[in-house]
C-alpha cells in the first residue's frame, strides 16, 4: 500500500505552513535522506528530507499553496514493486489520518540562492520569486510585477527586493464612499508571522497576570569597560576579534543575575513550577515583518566576546529568516533592548511560557546623587515584567538586585 507523505510540524506550535517547492516530481525515485521539499513557516524558510524510499507516485498539494494544515496528506509514494494502479487508494488532499507515519523530517533552513530557478512566470501568470523575496515584498508593500528580477533566467530573488523602491502596497481605498464611516487607508493583509504574533501576544496579556518592577542602572563604569576592552579586540585574526555591545554586557548580567537567583529562572505549568537547570537567555531582533528572539543558550556559561559574536551571528540569519527552530524556540529568560532607538523605559509583554522578559531602555546622563552632593551619571533604566503565578515580588525584586550589582560592578562578571 501507498505511504501517505504527511505535512511535517516544523515546530511544536506550528499549525500550517507554505509548500514552496517540491524537489521531486511525480515518477521519480526517492530515497532516504534526499530533499523532497521545501516549506515555509512563519519564521523560516526550510527543506525536508525523505525518510523512506521509493517512487513519488503522486503530488496531491502543487507548489506555492499557501495555509496547508499540518499531518494534511500532500503527496503519496508508492513502495517498490507498486505501480500507478496502487494510486486510486489514495487519498484527498484534505486528509488528514491520524494513524499515518509522516515521511520527512526538517533540515537545515535553504539558502535563498540555493533553490532552483524557475521561469519569470509560471502558469496562471504566477511570478517566479524566491520564497524568502516574496515574503519580503508582502512585508514592504511592493509588488514582485514591478520588480525585474536578478536571478536565473529573470527570477526575483532577495537582493531585488531590498533595492526596489517603496510604494504603497494595496490601493487606498475611501472609506466614506462605502458607508463604514473609516478614513482612507491602505488594507495590509497579514503575514503569518504577524499572526503568530498577534495570537500568543494576546494569550499572553489574557492568561498571563503580569506585575512589573523598574530599577535604574549607573553604567559609566561598564562603558568604560566595554571601550577598553573593544580596544583590545584584534581585528585582523577572527579569532580574537570582537565587538561589545551595552546589550552583550546587559545578556552576561542578566545570565548571571539568574544562577544567582535561580527561581527567577522559572515558568508556571499547570503542573507545578518549571526551575530551569540551564540559563538561556531569548533577546528580542526586530525582523522585516515583526520580530523574532533567537536564543543564547547557556549564556551564563559565555564570555562577553562569546555573546557577542554568537549574538551577531543569530541576529545576521534572524533577518535572513535561516534560523532554526531550535534557535528560536525554548529559552528561560527573554530580553527586550530598545536603548538604540532612545527609549527611556518601557514595559515588555511576557513571551510564553516563560516566566520573565527584561525591558532596558537607553542609557542617559541623569542628575543623580553621589557622596551626598548631586552629580551626573549615565543611567539606564531597566523594567521587569513577571508572570506572578510562577515568579512572586520578592524573587524578581533580588533578581533586578543582583543584576543592577553586576551592571554597576561589570568587573564581576570575568570574575
Amino acid at each position: 500500500m501507498p505511504i501517505e507523505i504527511l505535512m511535517p510540524a516544523l515546530s511544536p506550535t506550528m499549525n500550517e505552513g507554505n509548500l514552496v517547492k517540491w524537489h521531486k516530481q511525480e515518477g521519480q525515485s526517492v530515497k532516504a535522506g534526499e530533499v523532497l521539499a521545501e516549506f515555509e513557516t512563519d519564521k523560516a524558510t526550510m527543506e525536508v528530507e525523505a525518510v523512506d524510499e521509493g517512487t513519488l507516485g503522486k503530488i496531491l498539494v502543487p507548489a506555492g499553496t499557501q495555509g496547508v494544515k499540518v499531518n494534511a496528506v500532500i503527496a503519496v509514494l508508492l513502495r517498490e514493486g507498486e505501480d500507478k494502479s496502487a494510486l486510486a487508494v489514495a487519498p484527498p488532499a484534505a486528509s488528514a489520518p491520524a494513524a499515518a507515519l509522516p515521511i520527512a523530517v526538517p533540515m537545515a533552513p535553504a539558502p535563498t540562492q540555493a533553490r532552483a530557478a524557475l521561469p519569470p512566470a509560471v502558469g496562471g501568470g504566477r511570478i517566479a520569486a524566491s520564497p524568502l523575496a516574496r515574503r519580503l515584498a508582502a512585508q514592504a508593500g511592493i509588488d514582485l510585477a514591478a520588480i525585474k528580477g536578478s536571478g536565473p533566467r529573470g527570477r526575483i530573488v532577495k537582493a531585488d527586493v531590498e533595492s526596489a523602491p517603496r510604494s504603497p502596497a494595496p490601493a487606498v481605498v475611501v472609506r466614506s464612499e462605502a458607508g463604514d464611516g473609516l478614513p482612507a487607508h491602505r488594507l495590509v493583509p497579514h503575514s503569518t508571522m504577524r499572526k503568530v504574533i498577534a495570537r500568543r501576544l494576546t494569550e499572553s496579556k489574557q492568561t498571563i497576570p503580569h506585575f512589573y518592577l523598574s530599577i535604574d542602572c549607573r553604567i559609566d563604569a561598564l562603558l568604560k569597560m566595554r571601550a577598553e576592552l573593544n580596544g583590545r579586540s584584534d581585528e585582523k585574526k577572527a579569532d580574537n576579534s570582537y565587538k561589545l555591545s551595552v546589550n552583550d554586557f546587559v545578556i552576561k548580567a542578566a545570565a548571571l543575575a539568574l544562577r544567582k537567583v535561580p527561581a527567577a529562572n522559572a515558568s508556571w505549568s499547570d503542573a507545578g513550577t518549571l526551575l530551569y537547570d540551564v540559563v538561556d537567555i531569548s533577546v528580542a531582533v526586530a525582523i522585516p515583518g515583526g520580530l523574532i528572539t533567537p536564543i543564547l543558550k547557556n549564556a551564563d556559561h559565555k564570555g562577553l566576546a562569546a555573546i557577542a559574536n554568537e549574538m551577531k551571528a543569530l541576529a545576521a540569519r534572524a533577518r535572513e529568516g535561516k534560523l532554526m527552530p531550535e534557535e528560536f524556540q525554548g529559552g528561560t529568560f527573554s530580553i527586550s533592548n530598545l536603548g538604540m532607538y532612545g527609549i527611556r523605559d518601557f514595559a515588555a509583554v511576557i513571551n510564553p511560557p516563560q516566566g520573565c522578559i527584561l525591558a532596558v531602555g537607553a542609557g542617559e546622563m541623569r542628575p543623580v546623587v553621589k557622596d551626598n552632593a548631586l552629580a551626573i551619571a549615565t543611567v539606564m533604566s531597566c523594567t521587569l515584567s513577571v508572570d506572578h503565578r510562577a515568579v512572586d515580588g520578592a524573587v524578581g525584586a533580588e533578581f533586578l538586585a543582583a543584576f543592577k550589582k553586576l551592571i554597576e560592578d561589570p568587573i564581576a562578571m570575568l570574575l
